[in-house]
């Protein structure tokens, strides 16, 4: 298939000519980013702005979120005009929480389900390519992550998901930001080297590990990246 020889070909390009590959061999595409404005999702950000005109930028407004998350993602919507999307849960917190309880704390897993998974999974509906900021170095759950994977949602549909920095190292994210004077999320300078919901997340407890401060070291993951499943070709 078209895709596994695209796939093939991009595990040996930097970012810049994966994603002009990619783009080429999907010219009527409908494509978007799914950011949690971290570094890396930055730097894809940034990459996709000198090739796709108002690219949805898909926000997984959880309503657990830093302050300071909240406050970055706003400043740079406005200062680069992103087209964001802020993916909403069905439930508001006040409704989960009087439903369920505080499940971030009774079941964190459920909680991911209800306010990340299920609502990025039918707001990925409509698109062909969704691109990601996921490296292999950011955890052991990533460790085989290739640039071009063909994934299925749970409806049947198939797109590829696109990880333009697969095999970057943090430094390299860091040195794209500096070169690029990206500003980044306040957070880091405090230490955290993975940010998502702030009852979620903390300092890293394991310095191989960037993922191991989040969810009291009892997970990896938050499903969002290992619901769908990879497509068979």
């Amino acid at each position: 298939m078209e895709v596994d020889r695209i796939a093939e070909e991009l595990e040996s390009l930097p970012p810049e000519q994966a994603l002009e590959a990619v783009l080429t061999a999907n010219q009527r595409a409908h494509v978007c980013l799914t950011s949690s404005f971290q570094a890396e999702d930055m730097v894809v950000a940034h990459l996709l702005s000198k090739r796709v005109l108002d690219l949805p930028v898909l926000f997984l407004d959880t309503g657990y979120h830093f302050r300071q998350t909240y406050e970055y993602r706003d400043r740079m919507t406005k200062e680069w005009s992103l087209n964001l999307i802020n993916v909403l849960p069905a439930p508001t917190v006040a409704e989960q929480e009087s439903a369920f309880g505080v499940l971030y704390r009774s079941d964190p897993t459920r909680c991911c389900q209800l306010r990340k998974v299920e609502p990025l999974m039918r707001t990925l509906e409509p698109f062909d390519i969704w691109f990601t900021g996921l490296r292999r170095e950011q955890s052991p759950t990533r460790k085989n992550l290739k640039k071009v994977e063909l994934h299925c949602l749970p409806t049947g549909k198939t797109l590829w998901k696109v990880s333009l920095l697969a095999d970057w190292t943090w430094e390299q994210v860091w040195q794209y930001l500096n070169a690029n004077g990206i500003p980044h999320l306040p957070q880091y300078d405090e230490g955290y080297l993975s940010i998502g919901c702030q009852p979620c997340t903390a300092l890293p407890f394991d310095p191989n590990n960037p993922r191991s401060g989040r969810w009291g070291g009892t997970k990896l993951e938050c499903g969002i990246h290992t619901f769908t499943t990879r497509a068979e070709r």
